[in-house]
């Protein structure tokens, strides 16, 4: 069997250094908001290139949280509108809803998978306060059209970087382009914890003191609560296992550039739409492949033959979020890049531990398997 995604092969790698790391924790005596919490906010803000970086509990809080400590500083209120893709995982869009704000859908670039910045200035009104881009499979979006869009009509920008962790563009790595950005570590992130684990990075000293109080029960000082938060901390064993992991995460992107471009050059059935890089990008960089996804008009077929022969594929996402029963007031609603790219992308493995001989046999199946015959 070749999995989508070994963890635990892995994590093996690191287990001295993840082991010695608990052990300094469990003997410690101190588990929330301590010196492992401290140092892996700091070196992660270094890593990223801001000032700030503040460690929750997962990609969902910290995307929610911003938006929310964005209303207490007075910069957003219920009713405000959000653009954000229209093609996204709908913890972007659930964020949006549970501060009271709307969602403003905006179709991607079929290519790139991103958000569209040609299809944005369409969607802004007098309501609209916040850009929110996602680093859709580990691209950067076209930030530095966005950020000149956001400038120009005075709007926010909150980076969704759940999957780029270290994408780079123009010199400049994902999380430090917007106002504000969010990235989750859940296990099977580029840089993921054993458990669930997210951060925000910021410039703004006031946003980021705002987030410190949210997530401790809107607490600037213990026992005195200036506003109302909640229980969102990233927890010292996570935070030290991240820090560790950080160490070797530009090792291991380079490895999946490298499972990448084995892909990108070996794939030549024109049956196959391959991912592409944003067009003015001058920066092998910008892509981190947490996921390579092809498209294709023929998925059910394809990733039938591949199980067929042991390999494991994944659809990222089989269902678009204006179709989710959860937005069921939406359903009307027709987003047919979206619709299109939701029934034809196809996830295949790659991690850094993918073996050579995996990739080949992937590509060959590809290239002259029997799954199209009788398409």
């Amino acid at each position: 069997m070749i999995p989508f995604l070994d963890l635990r092969s892995i994590n093996t790698r690191y287990r001295t250094e993840l082991i010695e790391a608990c052990t300094r924790v469990v003997d410690s005596g101190l588990y929330i908001d301590g010196q492992e919490l401290k140092l892996f906010e700091q070196n992660f803000a270094n890593y990223c290139g801001v000032k700030f970086a503040i460690g929750v509990a997962n990609g969902l809080d910290a995307l929610i949280l911003t938006l929310r400590a964005w209303k207490e500083l007075g910069k957003l209120q219920d009713g405000d509108e959000v653009i954000v893709p229209s093609n996204t995982y709908i913890a972007s869009i659930l964020a949006i809803s549970a501060n009271q704000l709307k969602p403003v859908l905006v179709e991607p670039d079929i290519d790139t998978f991103n958000l569209d910045p040609n299809k944005i200035e369409a969607a802004i009104t007098d309501k609209t306060k916040v850009i929110l881009p996602v680093h859709l499979y580990g691209q950067l979006a076209a930030m530095p059209q966005i950020m000149a869009i956001a400038q120009k009509h005075d709007l926010l920008v909150l980076e969704d970087s759940a999957q780029s962790h270290g994408a780079e563009l123009h010199g400049k790595k994902a999380g430090n382009w917007g106002d504000a950005s969010g990235f989750s570590f859940y296990p099977g992130k580029n840089l993921g914890a054993l458990g669930d684990a997210g951060a925000i990075t910021t410039n703004d000293e006031a946003l980021a003191q705002m987030l410190r109080a949210l997530r401790n029960y809107g607490s600037h000082e213990k026992y005195q609560n200036l506003i109302q938060g909640v229980n969102s901390r990233l927890d010292e064993i996570q935070a030290a296992m991240l820090d560790i992991k950080l160490q070797f995460l530009d090792q291991e992107t380079q490895c999946r550039r490298n499972v990448a471009q084995m892909y990108l050059q070996g794939i030549k059935n024109p049956l196959i739409q391959l991912p592409k890089i944003e067009k003015d990008a001058s920066d092998y960089k910008q892509h981190v492949w947490h996921l390579f996804v092809i498209r294709t008009k023929h998925r059910e077929a394809l990733q039938q033959y591949f199980a067929e022969h042991d390999i494991q594929t994944l659809i990222h996402y089989p269902i678009p979020p204006h179709k989710q029963q959860a937005y069921r007031e939406w359903s009307d609603m027709s987003f047919p890049i979206s619709e299109q790219i939701h029934s034809e992308v196809l996830s295949l493995p790659i991690s850094p531990l993918v073996e050579l001989a995996d990739i080949m046999k992937i590509i060959e199946i590809i290239n002259v398997g029997k799954w199209y015959r009788d398409e």
